[in-house]
C-alpha cells in the first residue's frame, strides 16, 4: 500500500466535474461521477494531450487532441484515436494503445485522498 495524499475536498465536486491535482509531482485528474471519485493520468498515452480540457460522458474521457477515449473506472483503452482511416492506422503503429495509470481514491469525511 502506498501513501494515501489529501487531493481535494468532496464538497468542491459536483456529479461530473473533474479537475487536474498534483500530487507529488505527479499530474492526475480527479474527477466525480455520480457518488464515486476517480484517479488516473492526466495525460493521453499518445502525444500527451491534456485529459482535463477533454471532455468526461460518464466514466469515458476523450483526449482533446486526437480523440482518443479512456474509461476512468481502470485506465482501459475505449478507443484509441479518432476515427478510421489512414491518419489512425498510421497512429496505432507508432504509439500502441497504453492505458492511463490509475490511482486508489479514498474519502475520509470532507477529504478525498489519493494513495501514491
Amino acid at each position: 500500500m502506498g501513501r494515501l495524499i489529501e487531493a481535494g475536498k468532496t464538497s468542491e465536486f459536483r456529479d461530473g466535474l473533474k479537475k487536474k491535482v498534483v500530487v507529488e509531482g505527479r499530474e492526475i485528474l480527479l474527477a466525480r461521477v455520480g457518488d464515486s471519485y476517480y484517479a488516473v493520468g492526466n495525460r493521453c498515452p499518445h502525444m500527451g494531450g491534456e485529459l482535463t480540457a477533454g471532455q468526461l460522458e460518464g466514466t469515458v474521457v476523450t483526449c482533446p487532441l486526437h480523440g482518443s477515449r479512456f474509461d476512468i473506472r481502470d485506465g482501459s483503452v475505449v478507443r484509441w484515436l479518432k476515427g478510421p482511416g489512414l491518419f489512425a492506422a498510421v497512429g496505432k503503429i507508432f504509439k500502441r494503445p497504453r492505458h492511463l495509470p490509475i490511482y486508489n481514491v479514498r474519502i475520509d469525511g470532507d477529504t478525498i485522498l489519493i494513495e501514491v
